[in-house]
């Protein structure tokens, strides 16, 4: 199932408090410019790209403008219609000590993408990856991937904290702190967080797809 084109973006979610895990570096600025920017060197309007990720114009220009955040299965169709993957919207303003580059990823150094309703991923392995994507994600209470989708690859997850809720093709899984998951990327799948408190999830993709 593809994002509703129906369907209005939601509101910027609040700031995180400052020293939060789920701070982004710079604010979220980075995700509208990256999209605007690949978008015209890709030679697009904004009505083809609409067309082809399955969006509106309207919807895609608020992302740009940093006015909304856009959900992760929106990202995705986004990424996918300008032929790249999520993780080329990563962002972040810290630079990587030259000794680091290519092996090692520091705390405050995590590149970082933000979606409504203030679900955030931060990129746990350096770019370019390799043949492993691996995330560190953070769900606020009752927030939801909403729409399933698909891509190639595989992945697999571990619930480092709080509750999850994990739907895969036809299967429904709940889940807690300690329990992990595996599944085929091509399966539909979609995910989020029943719980009151922030769920965790660090999460393996393979090859990096998403």
């Amino acid at each position: 199932m593809n994002p509703s084109s129906k369907t209005p973006p939601a509101s910027r979610p609040p700031a995180p408090e400052p020293g939060s895990d789920n701070q982004a570096p710079g604010g979220p600025q980075f995700l509208g410019t990256r999209i605007r920017g690949l978008r015209k060197r890709r030679g697009l309007t904004l009505s083809e790209l609409a067309q082809q990720s399955e969006l509106t114009a309207g919807y895609i220009s608020q992302l740009e403008r940093n006015l909304a955040y856009p959900s992760i299965p929106a990202l995705f169709n986004i990424a996918r219609s300008l032929g790249v993957t999520i993780q080329w919207f990563f962002a972040s303003e810290t630079q990587t000590a030259p000794e680091d580059q290519g092996y090692v990823v520091r705390k405050k150094q995590r590149l970082q993408v933000n979606y409504e309703n203030g679900i955030v991923d931060q990129l746990l392995t350096p770019q370019p990856t390799r043949q492993l994507e691996f995330l560190h994600s953070r769900f606020p209470p009752g927030t939801y991937s909403k729409e399933s989708y698909s891509h190639e690859g595989e992945e697999a997850g571990y619930v480092l904290s709080g509750r999850f809720e994990l739907w895969v093709g036809e299967r429904y899984f709940q889940l807690s702190e300690g329990d992990s998951f595996s599944f085929s990327s091509q399966e539909p799948h979609k995910y989020g967080n029943p719980g009151e408190e922030d769920a965790v999830v660090l999460w393996v993709i393979t090859p990096p797809t998403f």
